[in-house]
C-alpha cells in the first residue's frame, strides 16, 4: 500500500512539473499567433483571431533565413567536427594502458568543470588572426565540448573488445584503418547520442556568438531574438514568433532523434 502511495504522489508531481515547465511555452505558442494587445497580456488562452502574418513579418524583417543558415553552418561544422575528434582521441586514451594516457584522461575530467574564460578567448583569437569568425568559434565550441565527448566515448571503447584491434593489426591494418575500419561502426549509437547532444548545445548558445562575432550578418537564430526584442519589445507577438522560429528546427530535430538519445545512452550505460 505504501508503495502504491508513493507512486501516486511522484506521478502528482511530475504532473504539476509537467504543466509547469509547459505554461511558459503556451504563453510563447499562443503568443505568437496574436495581435499586439493580446500578445501583451501573457494569457494562457488561444489566440481570439490567428495571425500567421506574424511569422512572414519576422522573416522579412528579422534576417531570420540568414541567421539560420549560420546557425545551421556553425552546428554542423561544430558538432561534426567535434564528434569525430572526441572519438578519436578517447580511443588513444582508451586503448593506451600507460601513465600518459590517464593523465591526458584526467586533464579532460578537469575540462568538464574549469568555466570558459571569455576575456583570454577573445585575445587568443585575436592573436590567431580568427576574432569575428565562424572558424575561431567553432574551434571554440569544439574545445569547450570536447571533455565530455571524450570522457562519454572513452567509457564506451572501453567495453569494446581489444581482440577486435589486435585481429585487425595482425592482418596489416595502420592505426587510421582499425580505427575508421573497425571500431568507428561500433560507435554509431553514442556518435549519434553525442551529434545530437553537441548540436543541440551549439545550437542554443547566445553567449559566444554575442561575443565573439563582430558584425550583425554573423549572428545566430537566438541572437535574432534578443536583437528583435530590442527593436519590438512593446510587440510581443513578433518576439514570440521569433523565438518559436528559433526553437523549432531543433525541436523537430530532437523528437526524431531522441531514440538514438536514448540508444546511445543505453548502450553506454550497459558496456560501461
Amino acid at each position: 500500500m505504501k508503495k502504491k502511495l508513493s507512486m501516486i504522489a511522484a506521478e502528482g508531481v511530475m504532473l504539476v512539473v509537467t504543466v509547469l515547465f509547459f505554461l511558459p511555452l503556451m504563453i510563447m505558442v499562443f503568443g505568437a499567433f496574436k495581435d499586439p494587445a493580446e500578445a501583451a497580456m501573457f494569457s494562457f488562452r488561444p489566440p481570439s483571431s490567428w495571425h500567421f502574418d506574424n511569422f512572414g513579418f519576422v522573416i522579412k524583417t528579422g534576417n531570420v533565413l540568414r541567421s539560420f543558415v549560420n546557425s545551421v553552418i556553425l552546428t554542423g561544422f561544430s558538432a561534426g567536427l567535434g564528434v569525430l575528434f572526441a572519438s578519436m582521441a578517447a580511443y588513444i586514451i582508451a586503448r593506451r594502458k600507460t601513465g600518459g594516457a590517464e593523465r591526458l584522461y584526467n586533464y579532460f575530467l578537469i575540462g568538464m568543470v574549469a568555466p570558459v574564460q571569455i576575456i583570454t578567448t577573445y585575445v587568443l583569437l585575436d592573436f590567431l588572426g580568427l576574432k569575428g569568425t565562424f572558424a575561431g568559434l567553432i574551434m571554440v565550441y569544439i574545445g569547450a565540448n570536447l571533455p565530455f565527448n571524450i570522457l562519454m566515448f572513452s567509457s564506451f571503447i572501453r567495453n569494446v573488445p581489444v581482440e577486435l584491434d589486435e585481429a585487425a593489426f595482425l592482418n596489416g591494418g595502420s592505426l587510421g584503418q582499425v580505427f575508421f575500419g573497425v571500431v568507428l561502426p561500433l560507435l554509431k549509437p553514442i556518435y549519434a547520442t553525442s551529434f545530437i547532444i553537441f548540436a543541440m548545445s551549439v545550437w542554443n548558445d547566445f553567449q559566444m556568438p554575442l561575443y565573439l562575432l563582430n558584425t550583425p550578418k554573423k549572428w545566430t537564430l537566438p541572437l535574432t531574438v534578443y536583437n528583435f526584442y530590442g527593436q519590438y519589445y512593446s510587440n510581443w507577438n513578433y518576439v514570440f514568433a521569433d523565438m518559436m522560429i528559433t526553437a523549432l528546427p531543433i525541436v523537430v530535430v530532437y523528437l526524431f532523434a531522441q531514440k538514438y538519445i536514448v540508444e546511445g545512452m543505453t548502450a553506454g550505460a550497459i558496456k560501461g
